[in-house]
Order: C-alpha cells, then sequence, then structure tokens
C-alpha cells in the first residue's frame, strides 16, 4: 500500500487534471484487462495511489510521459513496492540482453529498462519510500548495468568482426582486457536523476587476444565510440545516459580509450592534483574484472601518498582562489541560483572532502571512501571535523541532492539551477511539499547559508588566504607594454609587425574571448605564446597566420583543452601555425570547426586516404538513421567537410599528391555522399509521393568528379536520367501522386536543393547540370529514351568529348548498365575526322575568347593549360571510335596512356602531356587550398612561393623562386600548347 501523507499536492493543478485525463484514455484503450481495471481504479480520488499520480502529472511532464507509457510499472509500485519492480525491471534486461542481441535490440532493451527503472526510482524519491542515499544508488546500479550489458554486446561484435579472441564467449568481458571505471558520481554510487556519467575506458594490451596487435587500439577505439553511441545517442525510445569521456588521461591529446600503460605513465609522471582528487571516486564498473581490479590497485597508489601531501596544497590553494573567483558574491537572490556549482552548493561539500582526503588519506586509509557523506563521516571519526559541522554538513549536501534531483524530474534536463522565474520556483516549491514559494526560498538560502558559513571557515583555517597566481614567458605578462626586446624577437622571427602581434596576445590574455576568459585558459596560453610565436615564425605569413589565429580564437567557445592539446603535441601547433600561415580555405574550415583538431590526433589522419568502401562505411556510421531531414544535411556536411579537410593537410603536407591519390580521395568523398544523399532524398520525397515500383533515378557524374580529378573546390558536373514506367501516363503510387516527368523533375530538385543548400554547415556542393541534354534549355529530369535519342542524333561534338570521362555513380544496377550502354554507343559513333578536329578546335577557339587569359597561374585556361591538354585526351578518343584499337578511359592522365599503348598517341608525348597535367593539378590545387581568390604571384611572400614550387616539383630542392619559377611553367605551357597545336590544330578564323 501507498502512504498518501507523503506525496506533495499536485504543482500544477492544470496539468494534473491534463495528465488524468490521458490516464483515463489510455485505461479506455488499454488491452489488459487487469491492467485496465487497475488504470480506472487509481484514477478515483481518495483510492490509494491517488495522490502519487496527482503529484506526478501536476509536477513533472517528464514523469507523466513515463507514467503513460508504462503502466504496469505504476501498478507494480503501488502492489509490490519499488525494490520488488526495481529489481524485477533489472533481473530481466540482465536475462535477456546477456547473450547474443542485434545492436538495435540492444539499444532498445537498455532505454526500455533505463525509463521503467527510473519512474520506479522517481517514484520511490518523491514518496520519501527509498532514502535519497538509496535513490542515489539505484540510479547508479541502472548506469553500471546498462555499461556491463553494451559492453559485453560489443565485445561479442568486435570478436565477431575477427578483431579479438574472447577467453570465454558466454561471458565476453572476462579477459578481454577492456577497463571501465566509473568516475564522479557514478563511481560514488551517488548518481543523481538526469546525471550524465563520467567515465574512463581503458585496455590492457597484454591481456588482449588478438590476431593483429598493431590493431588493438583502433579496436577499441571504434568500441568506446560505440559504447557512447549505445548509451547517449536518442532514438524513438529515448536515450540510456548522456556520456562524457573527458576526465581520461589527458584528454586533449589521447584518444577516447587508452591503453594501461599510457595511462600508468601519465598518471606516474604528468597527472595534476585535480586528477588525484577525481580519482578517489574512480572504480571500474564494466569490462574485465581482473584487469580492471588490476588498474584499480594502481590508482591507489598514484592517488594516496603515505606522507601528508603538502605537495598539493599549492594547486589546492590555486583551486581554491578559482572557486572563489567563480563563486561571486554571496548567496541573496535563490531564484536563478545553481545549487551545484553557487556559493553554498553541493560543489563545496565535494570539494572541501576530496581534498581533505588527500591530503589525510594517505596515512588515514578508513578516509579512502568513493562517497561524500562517507568522507565526512569519517574525517569526524578522524577528529579531522568537530561532528556538529559534520552533521550540518551531510544534511545540507542530502537536502541540496534531493532539490537537484526534483528540478532534475521536471523535464529530464541536466539542470542544477533553480528556475528564475517567479511562477516556475512556485511549481518547484510545490512540487518539493512546499505550500509557499517564500518559505521554499527561506529554506533554501538557510541551507546554502550553512555550506557556505562552514566552507569558508574550514578552507581558511587549513590553507589560508592564498596569493596571486604568477605568469611568465617570452612575451610578458598582459600588461607589459610594448617591450622593445620582445618585438625584436618577433622581428627576428620573420613578423612584418610586431607591435602588432603583441597588441593581439594582449587581447588574447585580457579574457575578451570566451576562450580565454577562465584564469587557467590564460596561464596555458601565456605560456604557450613563446612556442606559438616560434612556430608561426616558420609559416609563408606569420602576421597572416597571427591574425588568423585571432580570429580562430574569437570564435572558439572555449581554450583550456585546445591549449592544453598544444601543449601536450607541439607538432600539432606546427601544423596548425602551417594551416593558418598558409591555406586561407583551411584556416576558414578550422575557424568554424575547431573541434577537427580532435581528429588530427586521431592516428589513421595521416595513414593513405580510404578508398570509396570505407568512406562509404565510415559515412553510414556517422550519419544517424533516426536523424530528421535537416539533421541529416547537417551531419553529411560536417561528414565531407572534415574528409575535404583531412585531404586539404595530406597535400598541403605533401602526404597525398593532388595529381594523384588526393584527387582520387576528393572525387570518392563526393561520390559517397551524393550516393548517401540520394537514398535519403528519395526515401522521404516517396513518403510524399510514393514511386514506380522501386527507384528508377541514375546520377551520371561529368567533369571532374566522372573523370576522378576533383580539387578542394570542385563543383559537381551532373546529369541526372530516369527510367520512365513502361505506361506514359502512370502516375506514383504515393498520397500525392504524380506522373513521371513531373515526379522526377520535382525529385531531382529537391536533391539539387539538398546538396546545394546552406546550412549551418555551408553547402555540400555546387552543381552544374548544364551538360545535360539541351543544356540550360533542356528539363533537369531526362527519361533514359530521351536521353539516348539526344546523344545519337542532337549531341553536339563538344558534348560527345563531355561524354568521355561520364560515370553513373548512383542508381540501380541494370538502369546504369543501360545509360553506360547509350555513352559507349555516342563516343564509339562513326566520325568524320577532319569534321571532328575542327569541331575540337573550334569549341577551344570559343573557350579561349570567353575564358582565355594570359595570366600564367590560370592554369585551366592558359595557352598550354589543363583544358587544351584535356581536349587533346578527349578527341584522341573520339578519333580512336572508328579503329581497331578504340580507347575510352575517364581519367585524363590515364586516357594519355592508353591512347599511346593503343598507338594513337607518340609515347613521348604522351608522357610530356602527362607529366605537364599532373604539374598544372599540383598548381592548381595549391593555390585553391591557400587562396580563396585569385593568386598574385608578385604579392606571394618567399615561404609562400617555397610552399608552391615543392608542390608543384617536390624533386627540385632548394624550391625555386619566383623568376624559375614562373620561367619553368611558361616553358610547360608553351610545349604543351606546341603538342595542341600539332595534333588538334588551331581554330577557324570565326572561333579563334
Amino acid at each position: 500500500m501507498i502512504d498518501t501523507a507523503h506525496w506533495p499536492a499536485p504543482a500544477d493543478p492544470d496539468s494534473a487534471a491534463l495528465g488524468w485525463s490521458h490516464w483515463e484514455e489510455r485505461a479506455a484503450a488499454q488491452p489488459d484487462a487487469e491492467l485496465a481495471a487497475f488504470a480506472r481504479a487509481i484514477a478515483t480520488p481518495g483510492e490509494p495511489g491517488h495522490a502519487m499520480l496527482s503529484a506526478v502529472f501536476g509536477g513533472s511532464p517528464h514523469l507523466t510521459r513515463l507514467a503513460l507509457d508504462h503502466p504496469d510499472v505504476v501498478r507494480g509500485f503501488a502492489a509490490a513496492g519499488p525494490d520488488a519492480v526495481f529489481r524485477a525491471e533489472i533481473d530481466a534486461t540482465v536475462a535477456a540482453l546477456s547473450g547474443p542481441a542485434d545492436r538495435e535490440a540492444v539499444m532498445r532493451g537498455l532505454r526500455r529498462m533505463k525509463q521503467r527503472t527510473a519512474l520506479v526510482t522517481a517514484l520511490a524519491d518523491i514518496g520519501g519510500v527509498w532514502t535519497l542515499s538509496a535513490c542515489c544508488r539505484a540510479l547508479t546500479e541502472i548506469a553500471e548495468t546498462a555499461l556491463r550489458l553494451a559492453c559485453r554486446h560489443l565485445l561479442r561484435v568486435a570478436a565477431g568482426r575477427g578483431w579479438l579472441t574472447l577467453d570465454n564467449p558466454e561471458e565476453p568481458e572476462h579477459g578481454s582486457g577492456l577497463i571501465v571505471l566509473a568516475m564522479g558520481k557514478l563511481g560514488a554510487g551517488e548518481l543523481n536523476y538526469s546525471s550524465d556519467i563520467d567515465i574512463v575506458v581503458l585496455f590492457d594490451k597484454a591481456r588482449v587476444a588478438a590476431a593483429d596487435c598493431d590493431q588493438i587500439p583502433r579496436t577499441f577505439l571504434r568500441l568506446t565510440r560505440d559504447l557512447v553511441t549505445i548509451m547517449e545517442e536518442r532514438t524513438a525510445f529515448g536515450y540510456v545516459f548522456r556520456t562524457d569521456l573527458r576526465l581520461r588521461p589527458d584528454p586533449a591529446a589521447t584518444p577516447l580509450a587508452v591503453s594501461v600503460a599510457a595511462a600508468e605513465t601519465y598518471y606516474g609522471s604528468m597527472a595534476q592534483t585535480w586528477e588525484r582528487a577525481a580519482m578517489i571516486k574512480a572504480r571500474p564498473v564494466a569490462g574485465d574484472p581482473e584487469a580492471g581490479a588490476a588498474f584499480a590497485a594502481f590508482l591507489r597508489r598514484f592517488v594516496w601518498r603515505r606522507d601528508l601531501d603538502f605537495a598539493a596544497l599549492d594547486d589546492i590553494h590555486a583551486i581554491k582562489r578559482q572557486i572563489q573567483r567563480h563563486r561571486g558574491h554571496r548567496v541573496v537572490a535563490v531564484d536563478g541560483h545553481d545549487i551545484k556549482v553557487g556559493r553554498g552548493g553541493i560543489r563545496e561539500i565535494e570539494f572541501f572532502a576530496q581534498t581533505q582526503q588527500l591530503i589525510f588519506g594517505g596515512r588515514l586509509p578508513h578516509l579512502r571512501t568513493p562517497r561524500t557523506v562517507d568522507a565526512l563521516e569519517a574525517m569526524s571519526d578522524a577528529g579531522k571535523l568537530p561532528p556538529d559541522v559534520c552533521r550540518r554538513l551531510v544534511a545540507a549536501y542530502w537536502e541540496l541532492r534531493r532539490i537537484e534531483h526534483r528540478i532534475q524530474m521536471v523535464d529530464d534536463h541536466q539542470v542544477t539551477a533553480l528556475p528564475a522565474s517567479a511562477e516556475e520556483i512556485g511549481r518547484l516549491a510545490r512540487f518539493l511539499g512546499f505550500a509557499e514559494a517564500d518559505d521554499f526560498r527561506r529554506h533554501v538560502r538557510g541551507v546554502l547559508g550553512t555550506v557556505e558559513e562552514i566552507y569558508s571557515g574550514l578552507f581558511e583555517e587549513r590553507l589560508g588566504a592564498g596569493e596571486p597566481d604568477a605568469l611568465g614567458g617570452l612575451l610578458g605578462p598582459p600588461d607589459a607594454g610594448d617591450d622593445a626586446a620582445t618585438a625584436g624577437t618577433l622581428a627576428d622571427l620573420g613578423f612584418q609587425d610586431p607591435e602588432g602581434a603583441m597588441g593581439l596576445a594582449r587581447i588574447w590574455l585580457s579574457g575578451r574571448y570566451r576562450a580565454t576568459r577562465s584564469p587557467r585558459a590564460r596561464s596555458l596560453l601565456h605560456d604557450l605564446l613563446p612556442t606559438l610565436a616560434t612556430a608561426f615564425g616558420r609559416t609563408a605569413s606569420p602576421d597572416m597566420a597571427w591574425r588568423r589565429m585571432d580570429e580562430f580564437l574569437s570564435r572558439l567557445p572555449a581554450g583550456i583543452q585546445l591549449f592544453s592539446m598544444f601543449a601536450a603535441n607541439p607538432r600539432l601547433l606546427d601544423l596548425v601555425a602551417t594551416i593558418l600561415g598558409t591555406s586561407e580555405r583551411l584556416a576558414n574550415h578550422l575557424a568554424l570547426s575547431p573541434a577537427q583538431l580532435d581528429a588530427v590526433l586521431d592516428p589513421d589522419f595521416f595513414e593513405p586516404l580510404p578508398d570509396l568502401a570505407l568512406l562509404a562505411e565510415d559515412l553510414a556510421q556517422r550519419l544517424d538513421p533516426n536523424a530528421d531531414y535537416e539533421d541529416m544535411l547537417d551531419g553529411l556536411r560536417r561528414w565531407s567537410n572534415d574528409q575535404r579537410f583531412r585531404a586539404g593537410i595530406q597535400m598541403l603536407l605533401g602526404l597525398s599528391d593532388p595529381a594523384d591519390d588526393g584527387a582520387r580521395f576528393l572525387s570518392d568523398v563526393a561520390e559517397a555522399a551524393l550516393d548517401a544523399l540520394a537514398d535519403r532524398v528519395q526515401a522521404a520525397f516517396e513518403e510524399r509521393h510514393g514511386g514506380f515500383g522501386g527507384r528508377r533515378l541514375a546520377i551520371v557524374a561529368m567533369g571532374k568528379l566522372g573523370s576522378r580529378e576533383m580539387s578542394v573546390r570542385s563543383d559537381l558536373d551532373l546529369i541526372m536520367i530516369y527510367d520512365p514506367p513502361a505506361e506514359p501516363l502512370a502516375e506514383s503510387d504515393g498520397a500525392k501522386p504524380l506522373a513521371a516527368p513531373l515526379y522526377y523533375q520535382r525529385l531531382i530538385q529537391r536533391l539539387i536543393s539538398a546538396i546545394t543548400a546552406q546550412t549551418s554547415h555551408g553547402t555540400l556542393y555546387e552543381v552544374d547540370m548544364r551538360l545535360r541534354p539541351s543544356g540550360k534549355a533542356g528539363p533537369l529530369a531526362t527519361s533514359l529514351p530521351a536521353f539516348a535519342k539526344y546523344q545519337a542524333e542532337d549531341a553536339w561534338t563538344w558534348e560527345h568529348q563531355a561524354l568521355t570521362r561520364a560515370r553513373v555513380i548512383h542508381g540501380p544496377e541494370d538502369l546504369a548498365g543501360r545509360i553506360g550502354e547509350v555513352i559507349s554507343s555516342a563516343i564509339a559513333k562513326p566520325r568524320d575526322p577532319e569534321r571532328l578536329r575542327a569541331d575540337v578546335a573550334d569549341m577551344r577557339g570559343r573557350i579561349d575568347r570567353a575564358q582565355g587569359s594570359d595570366d600564367l597561374w590560370n592554369v585551366k585556361y592558359i595557352r598550354g593549360g589543363m583544358v587544351e591538354i584535356e581536349f587533346i585526351a578527349q578527341y584522341l578518343q573520339l578519333r580512336s571510335a572508328g579503329t581497331e584499337r578504340p580507347v575510352r578511359v575517364g581519367n585524363t592522365a590515364a586516357a594519355l596512356e592508353a591512347l599511346a599503348e593503343a598507338g594513337h598517341l607518340e609515347p613521348r608525348v604522351a608522357e610530356d602531356l602527362r607529366q605537364c597535367l599532373t604539374i598544372w593539378q599540383r598548381v592548381q590545387a595549391f593555390i585553391r587550398l591557400t587562396h580563396d581568390g585569385a593568386f598574385d604571384a608578385a604579392a606571394a611572400t618567399k615561404p609562400m612561393l617555397d610552399g608552391l614550387s615543392r608542390c608543384a616539383f617536390p624533386d627540385i630542392d632548394p624550391p625555386l623562386d619566383r623568376a624559375a619559377l614562373e620561367e619553368r611553367l611558361s616553358a610547360m605551357a608553351a610545349r604543351a600548347h606546341r603538342h595542341f597545336r600539332q595534333i588538334v590544330g588551331l581554330p577557324s578564323p570565326e572561333t579563334g
């Protein structure tokens, strides 16, 4: 039976009435007769349980949803009490998910367990059936169970893919080497209602059985990413727990899963005092129990020092000063006050307990407990805390935790601040059982005041007032002024405007930007400035790089993690300096997406670029299948931008060739993105308009995408072709049927919009559809018969030139095959050789009139540039169609080689043209990476020209100066143009 005396009155009577209305509707539709009878009975005022649900309906929209979705849990709670229901739910989930199960079943089962057990815990909390300590233990057990079951599933998956060998498939965690450490409130067994969970994932390589030991780190990185997905991804069934991995060793510099050896090295030599304090609450909760126990033993040696730990006092002084600055003034207003991190809040109690444990726990083992209340009581027993002070702190702690729970129960948000509005404060007060809001305010102010008073007194007594922070570094403190020596040092490093550079540095250190507002961030940055200045001095343009760094910092939401990352990874700092000083495009991307630097720390980032199959697999994993349409567009853009950023970095550093693997990779990125996007756009379109008995749309890649020669700024030349239904007047089978021509016209418009739409992450690509039949005058949607007819009867020679690079990148296999046959037939069409030559030459003449330039750096259209070399390859392929050895190869360099092998081009000429094309492609890639506009060689710095020379001519060292570079490129252009005149000829006077 339920004791109605403990339930608060409805905080909002209107919400309570609405909740009962929904309850009665669900009861009427309930197929379970016994459950329906219970639902009707509890809806009667005065019946046991009525006050319970009235409190829930009137106080918490979140709990209302859970109660309506799980009425059997409410019935179980009312009949048997929370202990039995909670245990039954945990046991049932463990039984269902301990064995092999697919990902969807695991995610669904864990989310169901979380909802049902969280409802039980909340009811037991609100009704005072459980103590708050019991509620925290229950919430902790939910998280631990979810982590253990998720790890079991992921270890089986890893074994199934051949990544690991399991000692015991029935209990895969044993002998796996996986360690999941619970931290924070999870580690202490004090989890709150809507808390995230802090975990550290480790792996003991010596205990892991794997065919390829070098792949072990990557395996556990994948496993950790999947673990986070299982725990926190929001699906139709909700989420389990938000998961935070930032308490791992040196999070700015390490992957998500850290080896035990690396962790032990870090904690043994580099860890800070706050990390020792954090590890007081650490304990293994999932994974290999033997490995977890061994690492826990190591942690005990790391955390607890035998001698009185005065070495930690300076750090505690600094932490205390930082907290004092954050705390601000004494508690005056309750409305809006943060009861966790504000003055007099939970954090002050926890911080006091942890610091005293650090100082005295090495010699007093009974102080080594992860639970805050247990630590306070142990200190009291040891004479380190007066008993009456201990009692007051413990009472305040549990009362603040009770209020925190009730705040979070309202909407399941991770909120620790009291409401700021009087109306919301009133509702919260009533939800907590207070008749009047003012009574609640007085109560809270008293609790916060007690903590504030005790905390301040205890810390002043133990630590004293402390001394101000001190900073040091080459550029001096922020108020040092324009120091002549520092200016001279910057000038020696290559800065043209050292005073301006120092002025920006003072802005950074003043805390004007969000990233540098915290003293810790400013201290880190201050110490980095000498290294930063030296690294930037090595770039193509130190002053420009410094200004871009200013823009980068101004957009950065927080700085501590990034600055710590730089301090731990000097090579990363050099890379950022190179990007900011060399590549305007990559610098802009970095400013918009600073989190991209996390990817640079991944060992795979600088590995050879993956192929199309791996890209498609990665994209499929990155795109949330349950995301809405707009989120999908954003996710696709993020992925594409990240891949292009990776390619840009590799090309900038000379790890990838823009004329070879770099171009192929960029083309594969576009192909993977378009393939995934087209599937999702068509699926969304079919929801409204249906289809014609299967997918009938194909995307034909033309231009640089077709030939797999894309650069970082290439747009997409596309043709969209559909297979019309047999019945010309047939309509699609959806709720809004459309005839085929209109159907595909609108579908293609939707697809182009999805590609080109500007979202918060930019556009995906620009699209050019002018190569479709009839160009701008033709419809966007071209039927296969119309395409075939046009290519056979109406297409111009230049359109068949373009077809030499065409390939189908999306669509049904049979349709792709038929389109390929049409293209092959068009290219193989018999032609008059002289007419063909004249057509190609005249088209080159028209392009020269429209786009031609004497600017050597306009590498595409200059005489002897990329267009002329491409035209040679296209012309010879069309001419070869009527010979015994026809050639059709989309990639220009490969086509030149094939033409020489087939006897259509002298091998020495083919090799010369191929080398010219390679150099032009490298030059174009470097210019597009480093400049968003036109390239002005006269204004380029020497480091910029050196970079261009190394990219174009990697075998020439030292790099060519500007004059030698231009001389070599001019001679190359003249040579390529001479080949064009000899092979294709000159345009007629009318076009040339």
